[in-house]
């Protein structure tokens, strides 16, 4: 079974970077179980302390990462066994580093703080990416190519060069998430950078300063998308990693 699975189904190449993700996704929803535990006061789990050092589990996660970076690096040559352990390695690692990735941004603890749902976003976002690999897709629609078209090098670089200005003017508009999934699906790129840019993205500080009605619309439309889809988001990422703690008001404040 095993063997018809890794004949039929998953390609040559892809069984490490199907048990990464398998693993990155699974260290991921047990460590987010395990810290609402804590959170609850439920459980046996606890806090890890060295001398009254609370250690982060970003801490085991890069070294988690290196070990299985370098030691992936290492056994590319021979695959087999030692690449699919490898492979978990990484994905563990990686799971627990991003899970984490708001307190690396911050340089602050904001694990159940507003900030803390971006270590959220980005292993969903990183979990997608993967999973699109996966599926086929090659960065800058490489895979859209015929062999023939792929023997030609200069189309090779035109389509690169041209995916990438998408995926850049995407990202200049505001709309990181489009500019992300577009280096792998070039269309959502070319979608992003057609559409109108965000109000505070650096492409509307820029063209629409002497555009009055360009900025207005912008505003507008960005109000109501976020007004649509803010709410459902915040849901998907409370239920996926906790709710975070409320906002305390400033001492004097009401």
């Amino acid at each position: 079974m095993g063997h018809w699975l890794h004949r039929n189904i998953i390609e040559p190449g892809k069984l490490p970077l199907l048990l990464a993700l398998a693993s990155f996704v699974l260290t991921f929803v047990i460590t987010r179980v395990i810290v609402r535990l804590i959170r609850a006061g439920k459980g046996p789990f606890g806090n890890v302390k060295a001398g009254g050092l609370h250690i982060h589990h970003v801490v085991p996660g890069v070294v988690l990462t290196v070990i299985g970076g370098f030691g992936a690096v290492a056994s590319s040559r021979h695959g087999g066994f030692g690449a699919a352990l490898f492979a978990v390695v990484f994905g563990m690692g990686a799971g627990l580093v991003l899970d984490e990735f708001a307190l690396i941004l911050h340089l602050d603890d904001v694990y159940w703080s507003e900030e803390g749902r971006k270590s959220v976003e980005v292993v969903l976002v990183t979990a997608a990416l993967v999973g699109l690999v996966l599926g086929g897709f090659l960065p800058f629609g490489v895979n859209d190519m015929t062999q023939e078209e792929l023997q030609d090098r200069g189309g090779v670089i035109l389509s690169v060069a041209v995916n990438f200005l998408f995926a850049l003017l995407a990202l200049s508009k505001g709309k990181a998430r489009m500019a992300i999934f577009g280096v792998i699906v070039p269309f959502v790129a070319l979608i992003g950078a057609v559409r109108l840019a965000r109000p505070v993205s650096p492409w509307a500080r820029r063209f629409y300063r002497g555009r009055p009605r360009a900025r207005a619309r912008s505003v507008l439309r960005a109000y109501h998308h976020d007004r649509r889809w803010l709410g459902p988001r915040r849901k998907l990422q409370d239920w996926i990693g906790g709710k975070p703690d409320p906002v305390r008001p400033l001492p004097g404040r009401r």
